[in-house]
């Protein structure tokens, strides 16, 4: 493992070691080492911290967004697909302090992992420097995130706006056929979006749930295209 030292300078903030190393410790690691800290209580307060930054930001850079729009800015960015992200272009799994089962399942990479531990850190960086250096690390971590519409598209609920669609434009019965793949600790799914028994999007995520989404997502876009899978 590097040095923590050239974590923080990724970060660019300093964070005593004490406070680091809470931030990196995740729960499986506490678990096996006697039920020390973990830093659940600091991602509880960096996900408060980064809330506010994101909020104040976007109130301030939009003054013509309504609330709807400004809350769906802020659900992209603050994201755990966004989060991870983040985490994984500065390296962030690397550091992170792993239980054996999390190691061998590759928790490096794991999407949740990732943006717990980038709360913590948000977390940590409040608790050692206060609001204005948290909001700043904050700001240099998300603020070009606001300007992705990949990213803000995925602050979309991709399967509220497809069953609105297909109602609205009276196409049929929505229906989602999921099939796994996979060992279980890294199981594959892919769904495919059926409308009125014709097959529209195919998504794959780690989950029932990012791959309906993302079959939503595709579905949305063919929809408006006036195309389906079997065109």
């Amino acid at each position: 493992m590097p040095s923590t030292e050239e974590l923080l300078k990724r970060l660019g903030v300093n964070i005593d070691s004490e406070t680091l190393r809470l931030a990196l410790t995740h729960r499986s690691y506490a678990y096996e080492h006697g039920g020390i800290p973990t830093n659940e209580r600091l991602e509880f307060l960096g996900d408060s911290v980064l809330g506010f930054a994101v909020t104040d930001h976007l109130y301030r850079q939009y003054p013509d967004l309504p609330e709807g729009d400004l809350a769906k800015r802020r659900s992209a960015v603050v994201s755990t697909r966004a989060l991870a992200g983040i985490a994984r272009s500065i390296g962030i799994g690397e550091f992170i302090l792993l239980g054996q089962g999390e190691k061998l399942t590759n928790g490096k990479d794991k999407s949740s992992i990732l943006a717990d531990t980038m709360e913590s850190l948000i977390g940590a960086t409040f608790l050692n420097h206060g609001i204005e250096i948290a909001r700043q690390l904050v700001m240099r971590l998300v603020a070009p995130l606001l300007q992705d519409v990949e990213v803000l598209g995925a602050g979309t609920d991709w399967k509220t706006a497809i069953q609105e669609v297909a109602a609205a434009r009276k196409l049929g019965t929505i229906e989602y056929k999921v099939t796994g793949s996979g060992p279980d600790h890294a199981r594959t799914y892919v769904a495919v979006l059926h409308i009125g028994g014709k097959p529209y999007g195919q998504g794959t995520g780690p989950s029932k749930k990012e791959a309906e989404q993302e079959s939503a997502s595709i579905s949305w876009n063919m929809v408006n295209a006036g195309n389906t899978a079997d065109k």
